[in-house]
């Protein structure tokens, strides 16, 4: 299943049913699982780890080093795994020692064509980045997000669950679970909240009408956000949705839009 023009380096781990196209290249310290594909030019370095079932499109280029002046070629690690798609020219990199030493994507995800996944960023399951979304270094996007093509991500920023990122968005906070948002920067503005998205998840109606409530109190309430969380806990139905919506904003780092 190692097509004849491919290089494949001693050392490196395949599947005896993984699939290796033309004139690929697999780096010496890479594993990857059963019933992985990867395409013709795709190249894949570093200390990577693939799972099953994954499809690689050609040119892409997973387990590069990381874009960072202060890695000196440490063993870090890039671990991604089962049914993804990475589509062509899309890029993931090595995590890095001064980072978590790791970049992390779980299962199910699509990487659409020229999308970047920096260094010590960590990917939940089926999310979407749509084509050339960006994130920067120690980025987290968790799970069913969907990233609009040409969005960027800033450092450190945490993307919650079920978020949906419009096109060409600039994000520079972190973005609660279950919203919707646009905009530039420091300008983000939170939309609404993700309410096909929810639908499509099989949402529960009594946990929809909780986050809508919860949302409300948070942007048009008018107070304080910290009086804005004490007022979600004691008037909103406490279901776990709800309950990570507020636990998301208690705790993020990087602030969230407009506030």
């Amino acid at each position: 299943m190692i097509h004849s023009t491919a290089i494949v380096y001693p050392g490196a781990q395949i599947a005896d049913d993984a699939e290796i196209g033309p004139y690929a290249v697999i780096g010496p310290n890479v594993k990857i699982g059963r019933g992985t594909k990867v395409g013709p030019h795709a190249v894949i370095e570093g200390w990577t780890e693939i799972g099953e079932n994954n499809t690689i499109f050609q040119m892409a280029s997973v387990g590069a080093v990381p874009q960072d002046l202060k890695y000196k070629g440490e063993e870090t690690y890039l671990k991604i795994g089962n049914g993804n798609t990475i589509r062509e020219f899309a890029t993931l990199h090595l995590g890095t020692v001064t980072g978590d030493g790791e970049t992390t994507v779980g299962d199910g995800n699509l990487f659409m064509a020229y999308c970047h996944v920096a260094h010590d960023c960590h990917i939940g399951s089926h999310v979407v980045m749509a084509n050339s979304a960006t994130l920067a270094g120690h980025v987290t996007v968790q799970d069913y997000a969907i990233l609009g093509g040409l969005c960027a991500i800033h450092q450190f920023c945490t993307v919650g669950e079920s978020v949906m990122i419009g096109g060409g968005t600039m994000v520079a906070n972190d973005i609660p679970p279950y919203t919707i948002v646009t905009g530039e920067g420091r300008e983000n503005s939170l939309r609404g909240l993700n309410l096909i998205g929810l639908k499509r998840r099989g949402f529960s109606e009594e946990t929809v009408s909780g986050l809508k409530k919860a949302y409300r109190i948070l942007t048009f309430s008018g107070l304080k956000l910290n009086e804005a969380v004490e007022r979600m806990k004691n008037e909103v139905p406490q279901l776990p949705e709800v309950v990570n919506f507020i636990s998301f904003i208690e705790n993020a780092k990087r602030g969230i839009p407009g506030r």
